[in-house]
């Protein structure tokens, strides 16, 4: 018997290019707003911001323009 679909039972959240939206950011935006707008927890922010560490070094300097992945819940 030989398995021919994958095995996704490893697959960790976050991992998945698929489930992982791309949010561009707006004038006004901050992190805790867009946490707030996509999970209703403005605390949920951290997620964002871990997200996207190779591209925020301060979760206070986000730009208009610039796209984050906002991982799911």
């Amino acid at each position: 018997m030989s398995e021919k679909a994958p095995d996704f039972s490893n697959v960790q959240s976050g991992s998945s290019s698929t489930a992982t939206k791309v949010y561009e950011v707006k004038s006004g935006d901050s992190l805790s707003k867009i946490a707030k707008a996509e999970y209703g927890n403005a605390n949920e922010w951290p997620r964002i911001f871990e997200a996207n560490k190779d591209i925020l070094s301060d979760p206070n300097k986000i730009y208009p323009g610039q796209k984050l992945r906002i991982p799911p819940m």
